[in-house]
């Protein structure tokens, strides 16, 4: 009898991976839900608002002018609307992914579908926006776009001074 308490008291594999999967779930929900707040956010007719792309495009966004920020911005939103831009099937989508996490027994296949769909849409607008970013890089003049590039250099330079400290550590 003493033996069945001692493996009913351990952990065994199963669990272990169940905890696993989990915490896999639950990173990958926070890099979705990242995602889809930008998508969600800078989707719809948000002309009013500042545009964050700085935090979706990195150093290549935030080297741009705050003007030049904008006018990509709001060409990005032009375009996703022109493409077929759906806000309604994003927030849907999400919705379905919170029942798929509700459902028992939990289907993982389901889930892992969902959220490749919504990882096929992130980057069909990430490269909607690299389009309207080299589109926006070849209006500029010669001397705007070597600004840039300054800017941008400076940019990456800083980016790897902090990361230098951090590295050592």
């Amino acid at each position: 009898m003493t033996d069945l308490n001692e493996r009913q008291d351990k952990p065994g594999p199963g669990r272990w991976m169940r905890v696993l999967l989990v915490v896999s779930l639950a990173v990958n929900l926070a890099v979705v839900g990242v995602v889809a707040g930008w998508a969600l956010r800078h989707g719809g007719h948000h002309g009013h608002h500042p545009s964050r792309l700085d935090m979706a495009g990195g150093p290549l966004t935030r080297a741009l002018s705050d003007e030049d920020r904008r006018a990509i911005g709001q060409r990005m939103r032009e375009v996703w609307r022109e493409r077929g831009g759906n806000r309604a099937g994003i927030r849907s989508s999400f919705d379905a992914l919170v029942v798929d996490l509700r459902a028992v027994p939990f289907d993982p296949d389901r889930v892992a579908e969902r959220m490749r769909e919504q990882r096929e849409g992130f980057a069909a607008r990430f490269e909607m926006g690299q389009e309207v970013l080299i589109a926006h890089l070849a209006a500029m003049s010669d001397a705007d776009r070597a600004a840039y590039a300054d800017r941008l250099e400076a940019r990456i330079e800083d980016y790897r001074a902090r990361r230098s400290g951090k590295d050592r550590d």
